[in-house]
């Protein structure tokens, strides 16, 4: 089987990404260091199809993915007013599930013909009241400082409503199975089914965009200061590809493309160290489909980090870490939080530095930013768009 596996990973997630190479027109498939068991497709799996595109693979949140922008602003002038700056973030950026904007944002994404030709026109309105939404899960706005002293805007979230919508569509029109460990839902490239999903995606992927650009644009409009630099890219989407001299439906899932000298954004956790990234060139790099991680990957499913309690709030099974290491991870690492809860801690992920060091040679790292003040949504607010 034509698979390359970067890191250590449990059986079922192995055994998921071959079930994705058994299906289809499926020619290679990569899973990245900071992969785990994803719906009918491994989160950090690649899979490389002639003509086929899974839907289950592009997964529910379409062109979920990362923006990060430097400013000219320096962190040393700003951090003293970072609690401000954090509160006036969570009051003008709306987290959490199924939250519309409270400010109407019109784009030229509205009048594209890819609503009526991905089906989805009826949608146009929650779309609309929901654009420049983060939603919750493990999405976020975050500011950093490099290693020169500078504030970088970094924001984490996908094409909400609109993507999940879509997806359900399409998942329902192929008959698709549910469930974790089943097979890959599959259009064929050619059909009305496979033409109308690919509208749908293409849509996804210009709110998405549009989405983070205007989260980032109001977050710099709170803080001040000039973009110098700027990196954005999806890790949840399909391309169309040529590898080795052939044309391929790319499909990654929580997988960021890096392409030689091609640039991305990838996120730790809430109380790690995230980077700037750029692609190489090299046998290896090829041979991983030009891709490689998206963030440090989960160590345990968000059940098993938050615990269960029965109705009179016993707890049946604790949580696997409480609010008070978390709170004091972030303490030693000067990290302020708004929002977020014990299955986003950074215990309940790998170490980032540890998973980048799997894929060697295929990337390089050109910037470390230290965050030192993160929103999320809030305990207890459960969103069905996150990846």
């Amino acid at each position: 089987m034509n698979t390359r596996i970067y890191g250590e990973h449990d059986e079922k997630t192995i055994q998921q990404l071959n079930r994705c190479m058994q299906a289809g027109s499926a020619a290679k498939g990569v899973l990245c260091a900071d992969g785990h068991l994803g719906y009918a497709h491994p989160i950090g799996g690649v899979v490389a199809y002639e003509e086929h595109i899974s839907i289950s693979g592009v997964g529910f949140d379409i062109a979920c993915g990362n923006m990060a922008v430097r400013l000219d602003t320096r962190y040393e002038d700003i951090a003293g007013q970072a609690g401000k700056i954090l509160s006036d973030i969570v009051k003008t950026i709306s987290f959490g599930i199924g939250q519309k904007n409270a400010v109407a944002v019109d784009h030229e994404l509205f009048d594209s013909p890819l609503w009526d030709e991905a089906g989805v026109r009826d949608v146009k309105k929650m779309a609309s009241q929901q654009l420049g939404t983060v939603g919750s899960g493990n999405h976020y706005v975050d500011l950093f400082e490099d290693e020169e002293g500078f504030v970088w805007i970094g924001v984490h979230f996908g094409s909400r409503g609109l993507g999940h919508k879509i997806t359900t569509k399409h998942l329902a029109l192929v008959g698709a199975k549910n469930g974790m460990e089943v097979d890959p839902a599959l259009v064929h490239q050619d059909s009305e089914i496979g033409r109308s999903y690919l509208a749908g995606v293409t849509l996804g992927g210009l709110y998405a965009y549009a989405g983070r650009e205007w989260v980032v644009e109001r977050v710099r409009q709170i803080i001040g200061g000039t973009v110098t630099d700027s990196v954005h890219n999806h890790h949840n989407f399909v391309w169309r590809e040529n590898h080795g001299g052939r044309d391929y439906w790319v499909v990654r899932k929580g997988a960021t493309p890096a392409f030689p000298g091609q640039r991305g954004f990838v996120g730790g956790s809430m109380g790690d160290d995230a980077v700037i990234l750029n692609g190489v060139e090299n046998e290896q790099s090829a041979d991983s489909l030009y891709s490689t991680v998206h963030g440090a990957g989960r160590l345990f499913g968000r059940m098993e980090a938050k615990g269960k309690k029965n109705k009179k709030g016993e707890w049946v099974r604790p949580p696997r870490f409480t609010r008070e290491e978390m709170d004091s991870w972030l303490r030693e690492k000067g990290v302020l939080l708004r929002g977020g809860d014990v299955d986003e801690s950074p215990m309940v992920y790998r170490r980032l530095e540890d998973v980048l060091a799997y894929h060697g040679d295929t990337i390089e790292v050109e910037h470390t930013l230290r965050p030192f003040a993160v929103a999320m949504a809030g305990p207890g607010e459960f969103d069905p768009y996150k990846d």
